[in-house]
């Protein structure tokens, strides 16, 4: 008799992004916050407070947009803590 284990994966989908004392703040539905310095991304920290909070969430909650800055991220790299290569 074998026994097969299911392995559940969670996608990570965001519900909205904040910023405080220089860090980006995503926050998950599922309840997680994950924050990562502004240094990370320099569009946004070179942006003003007005434009960067100005999003909209794509991709059924897998990225993030920022028209005015032209900015794109997903929310998997921001939860690696990958940087913005521009």
């Amino acid at each position: 008799m074998s026994i097969l284990a299911e392995k559940v994966v969670y996608e990570s989908v965001a519900k909205k992004i904040t910023f405080t004392n220089g860090f980006l703040c995503l926050h998950l539905a599922d309840g997680r916050e994950i924050k990562v310095p502004l240094e990370f991304y320099p569009r946004l920290k070179k942006a003003t407070k007005k434009q960067r909070e100005k999003y909209e969430i794509i991709g059924l909650g897998t990225g993030i947009h920022w028209p005015e800055i032209d900015e794109d991220l997903s929310v998997e790299g921001i939860i690696a803590g990958q940087p913005s290569r521009f």
